[in-house]
């Protein structure tokens, strides 16, 4: 039976499959056009598919900025590039109907005394359920010491994780792509911890996840954001302005971070930005220049090395 049920099922379908057969993992684009069907459906539609349409479904969203319904809108308007080879009255939708916002937030970069913070604080988060407070203080370091997204994280089974070698691989990531990932030892240490206590949970022999909440399962991505809001709550991690800290905010201080360290290690950023790009999962490099935002430590470091050069040339031309 499809998961579709509007006038467009049948192509949302064969449209669905077609991206997956491409090698792409399609998941998110799957739940959006899945919304886009319900709405549809709801309004028992049967229409050809139009530009108000696509409008009217990419804006019912309560969304004070344009990202959510740009997305939206961008989702539909590449099926529609589809549907029109099957249905001549689909029309070429317009690309900027509307445009997501350019300014991307500013990212929350936590400190060493802050990730430190977070760390301790997960093993008392929960009294009643230590288990659960190891798992979280692993992923946690994890993502904080690895750069991994939240669903790599969670995504995690027991054959994923050497922890004689400290390898992880992460499957079917970003672009469907499966990489190898290292751990740091002082990660591997609290990893093992965790492994150790992992097997007191009822049923956890019979669990192919890694990490598993209090009834034995694997984690739910809204369990793992809401323990660490309510987590970074009550160590009162909060910017003067622009949102609170999320899980997301370990994988950008990952990143920025270790240019960073490459900086005042007078290593050459550049030439090592692929290999980042690499270990992150990225495609191509130059997506990992998101995570390197211009923090006052990476403006101060990167300022000592510009002088640096600056004065070396100097004192070339003087001799």
């Amino acid at each position: 039976m499809s998961e579709f049920q509007s006038v467009f099922a049948q192509h949302l379908a064969g449209y669905v499959k077609l991206r997956r057969q491409l090698g792409l993992c399609f998941e998110y684009q799957r739940r959006m056009l899945r919304g886009f069907d319900r709405y549809v459906h709801d309004r028992a539609y049967q229409g050809p598919l139009t530009e108000e349409l696509a409008r009217s479904f990419a804006t019912a969203v309560p969304d004070t900025t344009t990202t959510i319904p740009a997305r939206r809108y961008v989702v539909v308007r590449h099926f529609a590039e589809y549907l029109a080879t099957f249905d001549p009255r689909t029309p070429r939708l317009d690309p900027k109907a509307i445009c997501r916002a350019r300014r991307q937030p500013v990212p929350y970069i936590f400190t060493e005394e802050e990730l430190e913070q977070l760390v301790c604080r997960a093993l008392e988060f929960a009294r009643r359920h230590p288990v659960s407070n190891r798992a979280l203080q692993a992923m946690i370091g994890l993502a904080a010491s690895s750069g991994l997204r939240l669903r790599e994280v969670r995504g995690l089974d027991l054959s994923d994780v050497n922890l004689e070698t400290g390898t992880m691989t992460i499957r079917s990531s970003k672009f469907d792509k499966d990489r190898l990932v290292l751990v740091h030892a002082t990660t591997l240490d609290v990893l093992r911890a965790y492994a150790v206590i992992r097997k007191q949970i009822p049923g956890s022999t019979a669990e192919v996840a890694f990490f598993l909440n209090t009834r034995g399962h694997r984690f739910k991505r809204t369990n793992i954001e809401w323990l660490f809001r309510q987590l970074v709550r009550r160590i009162q991690l909060h910017p003067a302005r622009g949102k609170p800290p999320s899980f997301y905010s370990l994988r950008h201080t990952f990143a920025v971070r270790r240019l960073v360290a490459w900086y005042r290690a007078g290593a050459n950023v550049q030439a090592l930005l692929p290999a980042l790009a690499t270990y992150m999962g990225h495609v191509h490099y130059t997506s990992t220049s998101y995570y390197l935002t211009a923090t006052s430590e990476l403006l101060g470091v990167a300022a000592e090395r510009l002088g640096q050069v600056a004065e070396g040339a100097l004192h070339g031309e003087e001799e």
